[in-house]
C-alpha cells in the first residue's frame, strides 16, 4: 500500500512538472517567448554559449572580457565552433554557428539520457517519472535556453557523482572536468574528504590540476591570479545586477541588497516587508548553515552511514543556499537528490521539494519591467512583462528545505547507526 502510494505521489509530481513545461510552450506560441521565469531579455537567447566562444576565438578572455571560468571552457568551445562565425559579434555567431546549435541540443538530450540511465540504475520504478520531470523541469530548460555550459559539465558530473560508472581514475577525471567547467563543484567531491576515502579524494585532485595545467597550456590565460582578479571584479559588478540576482535564484542572499536595486523595488514592495526580509535572511543562512555542518561532522563520525551522493548534496545545498551562482545550478542539486529511495520522512521531503522546484512557471505579484524587444526564438517583435513572484521567494526557501530535510535525515541514520558501531574519530574509516 505504502510503495503504491509513493508511486501515485511520483507520478502527480511528475504529471505536474510536464503540464507546466506544456503551458510555458502554450504561452510562447500565443506571446512569442517565455514568459517569467526564463530571462526578461528575450533577445539574449544561449548567449552563456556564444558569449563565451566569441571569446574562445579571439583573444582576451580574461584580459579583455575578464571572464571567471577556467580554460577549460575556452579550450573546449575552440573545438566545436566555427571560427568564421565569430568575426563580427556573439549575436551573429548565433545564427551562423550550426555546429553550436547542434551541440547545445544534442548535450541536453545526452543530459537527459544520462541522468534517464542513473536513475535507471538506482530505481527502476522511479526512474521514468524522475527522468522525465528532471528533463523537462526548469532548471535544465532555463540551462538550455541560456545555452550554459552547464549543459557540458552535466554528463561528467552525473559520471563522477551517479551510480553509471565504478572505476575509480574514470570517476576522478569526470570530476576534473566539472570542477574546471564549474569550480563551485569542488565542493561534491569535498564528499569523499568527509567518508575519507582519500585515494577517491587524491585522484580528483591530481586529475583536477592535470587538466588546468594542460587547459592553462592550450589557452595562454586563466592563471589562478587572473582568475582571483577577476572574480573579484565580478563580485562588484553583481552588486549593481541585484535584479538579476534576485530573477533566478538558490539563496535568499540576494534579497538583502534589494534597497540598493536599480529598479525602485521599493515601489512595489512594502518598506515593512523589506525590513522583515533583512531580518529573516541571515538568520535563515546562518541556520541551515549550522544544520548542515552538524550533519557533514555526524557523517565524518559514522563514514559508513550515508552514501556519498548523500554527503555531496549537503554540501552542495550548503553552497547554494549560502549564495547562488545562478538558478540553473540546481540541476545538480536535483540529480543528486533524485537519487535517493523514497523512503523515510527526510528524503521523501526533499524529493518532493526537487519536484516543485522543477515546476516550468511563476505567479507575478506586480510588474516591474514592460519591454519591447525583439524574441530569437519567435522572430518577431514581444512586448514582455516581468516583475516581483512567488517563485523569487518560494524557490529558494524549497533549497532550503531540501538541505534541511537531507541534514536532519542524515543525524538520524548516524545516531542510529551508533547503537551498532562505535563512532570513528582518527583519519580512517573503520
Amino acid at each position: 500500500m505504502k510503495a503504491r502510494l509513493a508511486r501515485l505521489s511520483e507520478l502527480l509530481l511528475m504529471f505536474a512538472v510536464l503540464a507546466s513545461a506544456l503551458w510555458t510552450l502554450g504561452q510562447f506560441r500565443d506571446t512569442g517567448f517565455l514568459p517569467q521565469p526564463f530571462v526578461f531579455d528575450t533577445n539574449d537567447t544561449f548567449m552563456d554559449w556564444f558569449n563565451t566562444a566569441y571569446w574562445a576565438n579571439h583573444p582576451g578572455a580574461f584580459s579583455v572580457w575578464r571572464t571567471v571560468y577556467p580554460p577549460l571552457s575556452f579550450a573546449f568551445l575552440d573545438l566545436v565552433t566555427l571560427p568564421g562565425c565569430y568575426l563580427q559579434s556573439p549575436f551573429h555567431a548565433r545564427d551562423c554557428d550550426w555546429l553550436s546549435q547542434a551541440m547545445i541540443l544534442g548535450f541536453y538530450l545526452l543530459d537527459m539520457g544520462l541522468v534517464w540511465w542513473s536513475f535507471h540504475r538506482a530505481d527502476p520504478r522511479t526512474a521514468a517519472m524522475r527522468g522525465l520531470a528532471f528533463g523537462f523541469g526548469l532548471p535544465l530548460l532555463f540551462t538550455l535556453e541560456r545555452g550554459n555550459l552547464i549543459l557540458v559539465a552535466l554528463p561528467c558530473f552525473v559520471l563522477a557523482h551517479g551510480p553509471l560508472v565504478r572505476s575509480r581514475a574514470w570517476r576522478a577525471a569526470a570530476a576534473a572536468a566539472t570542477i574546471n567547467f564549474k569550480p563551485y563543484l569542488l565542493l561534491p567531491v569535498l564528499a569523499h574528504m568527509v567518508k575519507r576515502d582519500w585515494r577517491a579524494l587524491e585522484l580528483a585532485g591530481i586529475a583536477t590540476i592535470a587538466l588546468y595545467l594542460v587547459t592553462l597550456a592550450i589557452v595562454g590565460g586563466g592563471t589562478p591570479g587572473e582568475i582571483a582578479a577577476n572574480t573579484a571584479n565580478w563580485v562588484v559588478f553583481l552588486g549593481g545586477q541585484v535584479w538579476n540576482e534576485i530573477h533566478y535564484s538558490t539563496s535568499y542572499a540576494p534579497l538583502l541588497q534589494v534597497r540598493n536595486a536599480q529598479i525602485p523595488v521599493l515601489d512595489f514592495v512594502p518598506s515593512r516587508t523589506v525590513e522583515g526580509i533583512e531580518w529573516l535572511v541571515p538568520i535563515v543562512i546562518r541556520a541551515s548553515q549550522g544544520i548542515a555542518l552538524a550533519a557533514l561532522a555526524a557523517a565524518w563520525l559514522q563514514p559508513r552511514a550515508l552514501p556519498t551522493h548523500r554527503v555531496a548534496a549537503i554540501l552542495l545545498g550548503a553552497f547554494l543556499v549560502t549564495q547562488s551562482p545562478g538558478g540553473y545550478t540546481q540541476t545538480f542539486l536535483l540529480f543528486l537528490v533524485l537519487l535517493e529511495p523514497w523512503r523515510g520522512a527526510g528524503p521523501v521531503t526533499a524529493i518532493v521539494c526537487a519536484y516543485l522546484l522543477c515546476l516550468v512557471a511563476d505567479w507575478p505579484l506586480s510588474t516591474v519591467l514592460d519591454l519591447s524587444l525583439e524574441s530569437w526564438l519567435s522572430g518577431r517583435p514581444v512586448s514582455p512583462s516581468f516583475g516581483l513572484a512567488v517563485g523569487h521567494f518560494v524557490r529558494p526557501g524549497l533549497v532550503v528545505a531540501i538541505l534541511w530535510a537531507l541534514s536532519l535525515d542524515s543525524i538520524a541514520r548516524v545516531i542510529r547507526a551508533h547503537v551498532q558501531h562505535r563512532p570513528t574519530l582518527g583519519l580512517v574509516a573503520a
